[in-house]
């Protein structure tokens, strides 16, 4: 039998690992690694899997395992029992879709990247105020979409953004073509029906077309 492959290590920064995130929810772990694999072949190697299902952990933990190519990450990262669950199970980089004191110490103290959430200019001065310019801009349409994190830019120069929520492939353009924004989390490459029939190629496709999504 072939050993698992070591995993990959952590990325100095999620937001230069490709212009799109993918968000996935896998309800089985035994879709963990081929769907991983579809999204590295397609170009998509930063891989957030939320940790809203039984499934998570154990996803996490295959991919780390079985997917060199790929650069695994929890989101939905809530507590910090979560940070510790996650980092053990292989996870290179923590999101989440806000933040407190402790959750943020401990996404600190956890030694892998983060993306605290935020949706107000005054969560982004707090986050900076605590040395993190990095972080997860969300729910991105509901909180004002690309007119106002352009709005943030010149105030906030430091600042920089994954945008997530409601993002689709039409829209993503316009908020990667946005200076204080490196990449946008989605999951329009991710169909439920294409996961359900295990149709792996077209979520390769889909993944494909995803990064090649710059302005």
């Amino acid at each position: 039998m072939t050993p698992p492959a070591a995993p990959s290590p952590a990325a100095a920064s999620v937001l230069d690992l490709a212009p799109v995130v993918p968000v996935v929810v896998i309800d089985d772990a035994a879709d963990a690694v081929p769907l991983a694999r579809a999204l590295v072949a397609g170009g998509l190697t930063a891989i957030e899997v939320t940790l809203r299902t039984p499934a998570a952990l154990d996803s996490i933990r295959a991919i780390a395992a079985e997917v060199p190519g790929a650069v695994v990450g929890a989101g939905t990262v809530l507590t910090p029992d979560a940070v510790a669950d996650a980092v053990d199970a292989g996870a290179r980089f923590l999101v989440s879709p806000g933040w407190t004191p402790n959750l943020l110490a401990a996404m600190r103290a956890s030694g892998v990247p983060f993306l605290p959430g935020v949706s107000t200019a005054s969560e982004v001065v707090a986050l900076l105020e605590q040395g993190v310019s990095e972080m997860k801009f969300f729910p991105a349409e509901a909180a004002g979409g690309t007119a106002y994190l352009a709005a943030l830019a010149a105030p906030l120069p430091r600042a920089r953004f994954c945008p997530t929520g409601g993002i689709t492939p039409a829209s993503a353009p316009a908020y990667l073509s946005l200076p204080n924004v490196a990449c946008v989390g989605g999951s329009w490459m991710l169909p439920r029906p294409a996961i359900t029939a295990h149709d792996w190629p077209h979520i390769e496709t889909l993944s494909r077309k995803a990064a090649t999504l710059m302005p």
